[in-house]
């Protein structure tokens, strides 16, 4: 038994790490094929999210929360390796209950207002010391590059239009790569804070396409939704109308190539027409 009580059984394969990092559980553990998510507070009552990261990418999502110490995202109380220890959202506010309760526009605006933030500490985190690792968008749309002449001309499609945009680039930032309203969360007296980044490099328009599809693709293709939606991303963000168009009929077409790959036809099918949408609008 350690200094903090007894550790359940749930939480048995944690327990080196609550141990080491003086923690004591404070929920139930959540557990991925990418991670393990576990509510604790720390030895000073402090509530934390302990995150052990078993890919790559997440682990390199974690490295760049650690660069931008705070920075429009929840901040990093200790790390080592794949673990890292994050401050929690503690906030009762919730962006996909603000869409549903009819604010679809203040909750895309605080999106694309998170998405600015970390687009401006990109400096701060090319010269954090080790800098973490970043992933190009050409890297990032490898799959939809292979895949696309076999899943039809959306996917093909968008395949052109996102050679075109990355023969092209402008604005190049760190991303987060996975922009959406549920990972965006109310951090109380800090704001609005990002988790979960995927840590990537690329132009910054690419960075509010995801968000356009969410918090649900039923939501995304209610009509009208997409056109007043690009609007204030458009506003919001400063990005060119016809850029952003681009960058979500491209990302849509990745998001569909992903979907397929996963044996998810349901979800291949709406990203898809999102996309279809989108080149109408251009």
């Amino acid at each position: 038994m350690s200094d903090l009580g007894p550790v359940s059984p749930g939480h048995a394969a944690d327990a080196a790490w609550l141990r080491r990092w003086r923690l004591r559980p404070d929920g139930d553990p959540q557990t991925t094929a990418s991670s393990t998510l576990l509510p604790v507070r720390t030895w000073e009552g402090q509530p934390a999210m302990l995150k052990l990261s078993q890919t790559e990418e997440e682990a390199r999502g974690g490295a760049l929360l650690v660069a931008l110490d705070g920075s429009g995202a929840a901040r990093v109380l200790r790390h080592d390796g794949n673990a890292v220890l994050l401050e929690r959202a503690t906030g009762a506010r919730n962006l996909v209950a603000l869409v549903r309760e009819g604010h679809d526009d203040e909750a895309t605006r605080i999106l694309c207002a998170a998405g600015r933030t970390l687009h401006a500490a990109t400096a701060q985190v090319q010269d954090a010391d080790p800098p973490p690792p970043l992933v190009d968008l050409r890297t990032w749309f490898r799959q939809l590059f292979a895949h696309a002449d076999d899943l039809g001309p959306v996917h093909r499609r968008g395949a052109d239009i996102a050679r075109s945009l990355l023969d092209d680039p402008r604005d190049e930032v760190v991303l987060h790569g996975d922009l959406h309203h549920g990972n965006v969360l109310d951090f109380g007296e800090r704001g609005w804070l990002m988790i979960d980044p995927k840590g990537l490099i690329g132009e910054r328009g690419f960075d509010f396409a995801n968000l356009l599809c969410n918090p649900s693709h039923d939501r995304a293709l209610e009509p009208g939704r997409l056109e007043r939606q690009l609007a204030v991303v458009v506003e919001a963000s400063g990005v060119d109308r016809d850029r952003m168009t681009d960058w979500l009929v491209a990302w849509c077409a990745l998001s569909s190539t992903w979907f397929s790959l996963d044996d998810d036809p349901a979800h291949a099918a709406s990203a898809a027409a999102i996309g279809e949408q989108a080149a109408a609008l251009r």
